[in-house]
């Protein structure tokens, strides 16, 4: 899905590096704001960081109440910083990160799995106060059928039985991104 052209992408991926590098050498958020108004426009975003083809840390906001910029700001720097899975990103480890940034449609409900579209659609499931999400992107990286895409984001993401997509409680929204990297 091409919601940037490359120009959009590369500026996103400037501000996402240059975001991490600030934080982690003063501590600061990086204070910018571009001329481009699409980067304005609020829209959901995941950064990601790998070291070599390991993930590093993911960090996003499904659904953005700010300018695009300025989640890519905060998103950056907590997938450096914040995720839990990992120890922050130190200084010396910047320079072999790699960047990914997946930019959101809004999210849309489905009724059942068969609408979703497995390297297409991200899947967000929801049951009471538990959620979990996945990337478009996941289902490829890993190759599971839809089965076990469902299962594992209920089980692993959400905190679900891994069944729990199957029940009435359970609320499937799906979205695609605009996935971009260094």
């Amino acid at each position: 899905m091409e919601m940037l052209n490359s120009q959009q992408k590369q500026e996103i991926l400037k501000i996402a590096r240059e975001a991490i590098a600030l934080y982690l050498d003063k501590k600061e958020a990086l204070k910018l704001e571009p001329d481009d108004p699409e980067l304005k426009k609020p829209k959901g975003v995941f950064v990601t960081l790998y070291k070599g083809s390991r993930l590093r840390g993911c960090i996003g906001n499904i659904i953005a109440a700010k300018p695009l910029y300025l989640e890519v700001i905060e998103m950056a720097i907590a997938a450096a910083t914040e995720d839990p899975r990992f120890s922050p990103l130190k200084k010396a480890e910047l320079d072999e990160a790699r960047l990914e940034v997946s930019v959101l449609s809004p999210l849309k409900k489905v009724n059942n799995i068969d609408e979703v579209i497995l390297g297409t659609h991200g899947v967000l499931v929801k049951a009471g106060p538990r959620s979990g999400v996945y990337l478009p992107q996941v289902a490829t990286e890993t190759g599971w059928s839809k089965e076990e895409f469902m299962n594992s984001l209920c089980a692993h993401k959400a905190g679900l039985v891994p069944d729990a997509w199957k029940k009435k409680t359970c609320q499937i929204y799906v979205f695609t991104a605009c996935v971009f990297g260094e």
